[in-house]
């Protein structure tokens, strides 16, 4: 490029970097961050209306609800729809969620009847009477308030009515009024849940056949305040259109949440540190400009979701500290890029742009494959995890933003410097270990089918797990209720034996540290499951409840076939993506690995007795989207030696060893931060982690393992094309 163009080109990137870090400024210093339940505390309730009804009954439904919610004094209740019959209601800082559930949950419509006499149905005042047709519904109700009595004393309440409830009152009201004062037939009453809330006597002011008009009424009695705010909230809140059914709900206290928030900052600054001393200690001072791009990053990735409104949940929180860990990676490709144009031309400003140019193809499409994980997170996934989706997304284009324009910009600022100290820079040379590995002349892949032997034979130890032990599937997945407490004395024995004789024998208990302890059984009732916590209590000699989760069976089921759903696809999407990119063959010796890291994840966490959540599930996503990463790093540099017309193993084995400093620094990298998660993290950001460093190995080592060889060995079957030169004889 012509030196005028050059510095118009690093113009634009520099006032493009300055504005949208000023930008990210802003956004950071004047927008507060959205936290979701599970790190501010509070309860999530998802409510089910049936299958047959229209979309209308539930938009109704959620306004009902949404009426509830406001009775409850709740501050930024959120209320939300999902799906076409789902409604997604989440309420900060309640603790205890029977009373909401049970607020909620009222599926029995208001009606109102007219009293025909005595009979079997009880009153609030100690009658028993008989009711008439239904002549009116929740629907009629507009509003219902408790005011102080204008005619005596204590509270009355006062209703008013909408549509053609007014002329159906009237009526109703005429026909009692022929009953004499005192008599049964004078009465109208309000029923909910097939349970009478009110039976009032029409006012003997009112004449026979003439009826109460007007558009509202007034119910007095002996009411006290709290009588009077009670029976106005039941008849105003109304009931629902259609019967809801809870399938989720979860509640996290706001001590476990301010934890984890504590923890994955620790977790966050730790990771990063150390990721940023060795860049400094590997690539010199082009290790300090990526460490500074960092920090950019890090500003903008978290600017945008500030700006997008994004609610920052825990596995979404854990996401972007991975974030950090994965944005070394497009670094890393053009630092080596850069070494490799250097050791060629000896001029350090034009091997820096060489290298930005090289790396381009393989950060687009090792980027565009996580953004595939990310992206059916979102799609597929249901609360926090999707939140994850989110954040992973959002990391990755910044990661993109962070490489290719800030990381550019400072590094063609201070490369210019370093002409006569070329050494400084820390692109000077290929770096000792991939010169003493290409000056060897290795020969990786002489028996590629031992490779896939060995590979095979880490497969089977991966099965033996499902088979010998199991994948215990969390609640997510199998339904039912999940408690977690904290207590000073844990004994997983004793607890076991006080829920068993508080009747929850098939309650599993584990422990986790030297003071939680989770409780999870089959589907139970708000009621019971204050019983259970009321077991642990005894026998702990005191705990406090951090952690309540419920997830109905029809719930369960479809998580899970989501998630084998999600997992179909992104094979898929991986295998049509890099048929595309690359070859068919190439392509299926990717998924081929991609699958055997699926496999070795799921039996590692089998033998090691952990427990598959939705957490889980989104680890296993993005294992899918790093593993595909790795083997795009070595399939692009594949592509580039074909030219030179050597056979598919000598091709093969030089990509590997050409990209091994890549995949060593870049797992690094991400292996400072999570294990920075697994030591100062917790609960589920310690399984997360573990997840993630089971597959980070997985995916580095299969693409050497398994990848590679079975590329070769379709290429030995089903060559490229006539003119590639056959694989020498071993």
């Amino acid at each position: 490029m012509p030196r005028p163009r050059a510095r118009r080109a690093l113009l634009i990137r520099g006032l493009l970097a300055l504005g949208v870090l000023a930008a990210s400024t802003f956004t950071l210093l004047t927008v507060q961050p959205r936290l979701g339940l599970d790190l501010r505390g509070g309860t999530r309730i998802v409510l089910e209306t049936p299958s047959e009804a229209t979309s209308d009954a539930t938009d109704r439904a959620m306004e009902v609800l949404r009426r509830r919610v406001d009775e409850l004094g709740v501050a930024e209740p959120v209320l939300a729809r999902s799906g076409d019959h789902r409604i997604v209601v989440e309420l900060p800082g309640v603790q205890d969620p029977t009373e909401a559930i049970d607020v909620l949950g009222r599926t029995a419509q208001l009606r109102v009847q007219p009293v025909t006499g005595p009979g079997d149905v009880p009153t609030p005042d100690g009658d028993a009477i008989a009711l008439g047709e239904v002549v009116m519904t929740g629907e009629g109700i507009k509003d219902a308030r408790a005011t102080p009595n204008p005619q005596g004393v204590g509270y009355a309440v006062g209703v008013d009515f909408q549509g053609d409830a007014p002329r159906a009152w009237q009526r109703v009201t005429a026909e009692a009024a022929c009953s004499p004062p005192g008599a049964h037939g004078r009465r109208v009453a309000f029923v909910l849940d097939d349970e009478v809330v009110s039976a009032p006597q029409v006012d003997p002011s009112v004449a026979c056949g003439t009826g109460m008009i007007g558009g509202s009424t007034r119910i007095t009695g002996r009411f006290g305040q709290v009588e009077a705010e009670e029976l106005a909230l039941v008849i105003r809140s109304g009931a629902l259109p259609v019967p809801v059914e809870v399938v989720e709900q979860r509640t996290v206290g706001p001590t476990l949440g301010a934890e984890a928030i504590e923890a994955s900052a620790r977790a966050a600054v730790v990771g990063v540190v150390l990721t940023g001393l060795f860049l400094v200690f590997t690539y010199r001072l082009a290790g300090l400009v990526a460490v500074l791009a960092l920090g950019g990053y890090a500003a903008l990735a978290y600017a945008a979701m500030l700006w997008l409104g994004a609610t920052l949940t825990l596995p979404g929180l854990a996401g972007f500290v991975l974030a950090i860990g994965m944005a070394v990676d497009a670094n890393v490709l053009v630092f080596e890029r850069s070494r490799e144009e250097y050791a060629r031309r000896k001029r350090l400003p034009r091997s820096v742009d060489q290298g930005f140019r090289g790396a381009l193809g393989a950060v687009a499409d090792s980027n565009v494959t996580t953004l595939l994980a990310a992206g059916l997170l979102f799609w597929l996934a249901t609360g926090p995890v999707k939140g994850f989706g989110v954040t992973l997304s959002i990391g990755v284009l910044a990661s993109l933003f962070s490489a290719l324009v800030l990381s550019r910009v400072l590094l063609r600022l201070v490369v210019p410097l370093l002409e006569r100290r070329p050494a400084w820079s820390g692109l000077h040379s290929l770096g000792r270990v991939r010169t003493w590995l290409t000056s060897r002349g290795i020969a990786l892949f002489r028996r590629p089918e031992r490779w896939v032997l060995a590979a095979g034979v880490v497969l089977l130890v991966a099965v033996g797990g499902l088979v010998v032990r199991g994948l215990e599937l969390g609640v997510e997945f199998t339904g039912g209720r999940m408690l977690e407490f904290t207590a000073s004395s844990v004994d997983s024995g004793r607890v076991r034996a006080e829920l068993a004789s508080a009747g929850f024998g098939d309650a599993v208990v584990t422990t986790s540290g030297a003071d939680g302890l989770s409780v999870r059984t089959g589907p139970i009732d708000s009621a019971a499951a204050v019983r259970l916590g009321e077991a642990v209590d005894r026998a702990t000699g005191g705990a406090e409840q951090v952690a309540n989760e419920l997830i109905g069976p029809s719930l369960g089921s479809e998580l899970r076939r989501n998630a084998l759903v999600a997992l179909a696809i992104a094979v898929a999407a991986q295998l049509g993506y890099l048929a595309v990119r690359f070859d068919w063959r190439l392509g299926v010796a990717t998924v081929v690995a991609l699958i055997t890291d699926v496999v070795v994840l799921v039996g590692a966490f089998a033998w090691l007795g952990k427990t598959a959540d939705a957490v889980f599930l989104a680890a296993l996503l993005t294992v899918i989207g790093y593993s595909v990463n790795d083997s795009v790093v070595v399939f692009d540099r594949v592509r580039e030696l074909r030219r030179t017309g050597a056979p598919a193993r000598e091709v093969m084995s030089s990509a590997v060893l050409q990209t091994l400093p890549r995949t060593v620094n870049t797992g690094i990298g991400v292996l400072f931060v999570l294990a920075a998660l697994l030591v100062l993290g917790d609960g589920s950001l310690a399984d997360f982690s573990t997840a993630l460093l089971i597959g980070l190995v997985a995916g580095t080592v299969s693409t050497a393992v398994t990848a590679a060889p079975v590329a070769i060995l379709l290429e030995d079957r089903r060559p490229a094309g006539r003119h590639v030169p056959k694989a020498r004889p071993v």
